[in-house]
């Protein structure tokens, strides 16, 4: 069944949407993460300009994680402080995001640069995290415990803070830059940064796993909901029927992603997890490189902005 979209202008095939909305969902179960890194991509790929696919894509984030940050917040998850200070640093990154996703579409390279940063960043962030997999899953086999973690130099910096739910007495420094760059990257790329932000609060950071998931998702929600409204606002590109069927195949897939995430070990998902984001981002760059005109059809969407 086809539904033309407004702002996309072009029809759609509702089952294909839905079910991308269901696939995306149960890997966002499954891998604890918002999806938006391969939700943009496949929206793409479909014919939707990266423009409307990365404004749409921002709300369906944000709505997923408001039911994760709730679940979060019931069971004691999330550091009220800790994400404080992140947000201060995401609402910062989430505006100059926006200003600079701006403007790079009044210069016509808006779709070039979201291609160029999708190849980049999935590709580095895909292999470390799959080669990150493979080292610890070898390590389980052969029964070896993990390496110890020690303090690093981030943790000399001054203007420390104690984050009591997390237990750690840290520089807000580092975590305010965290919060601009997952900020600024999430606008621009219409990713939530899950997967990105959690690897670098339990790595560098040093964050308990016990607060990290709740305290990202806080993150992710409202850095998404404030780049929905700033994109909306300033470049009209938000599709509310996409959004809206996205979120229904998404809440679908979530739930069935999460029961089969707790059947897999950690190791196995950081491998699986590290291998999927590094197969979408040689995907992009194959399109790139192979078929750059059909990936990047430039639309007249007859709106301002």
């Amino acid at each position: 069944m086809q539904l033309y979209l407004p702002i996309a202008d072009l029809p759609v095939n509702v089952f294909l949407v839905l079910a991308m909305g269901a696939a995306v969902g149960f890997v966002s179960g499954m891998f604890g993460i918002g999806g938006g890194f391969l939700m943009t991509p496949l929206l793409i790929f479909i014919g939707i300009t990266p423009a409307v696919a990365v404004a749409s894509v921002a709300s369906h984030i944000a709505a997923s994680s408001f039911s994760g940050a709730l679940s979060y917040w019931r069971r004691r998850a999330i550091d009220p402080a800790l994400a404080s200070v992140l947000l201060c640093g995401g609402v910062t990154g989430t505006t100059l995001g926006v200003w600079t996703f701006t403007q790079l579409r009044a210069l016509g390279q808006l779709d070039l640069m979201i291609a160029l940063s999708y190849v980049v960043l999935l590709t580095t962030v895909g292999s470390l995290m799959f080669s990150e997999g493979l080292r610890a899953l070898m390590r389980t086999r052969r029964g070896a415990l993990p390496p110890r973690r020690t303090h690093n130099w981030i943790h000399g910096l001054p203007l420390k803070m104690r984050f009591k739910r997390s237990k750690i007495y840290l520089s807000v420094i580092p975590v305010v830059i965290v919060g601009i760059m997952i900020g600024f990257i999430g606008a621009i790329m219409g990713i939530g940064g899950g997967f990105i932000l959690v690897p670098i609060m339990i790595y560098l950071l040093r964050v308990p796993t016990s607060t990290v998931i709740g305290t990202s998702m806080v993150l992710t929600l409202v850095t998404m909901l404030f780049a929905t409204m700033l994109h909306a606002a300033t470049n009209h590109l938000v599709d509310a029927v996409l959004a809206l069927i996205l979120m229904v195949g998404g809440v679908t897939g979530a739930q069935f992603g999460a029961r089969a995430g707790q059947k897999i070990r950690g190791e196995q998902l950081r491998l699986l997890l590290g291998l999927l984001i590094l197969s979408v981002g040689i995907r992009f760059a194959i399109e790139l490189v192979i078929q750059p005109s059909d990936l990047f059809t430039i639309r007249e969407l007859g709106v301002s902005g």
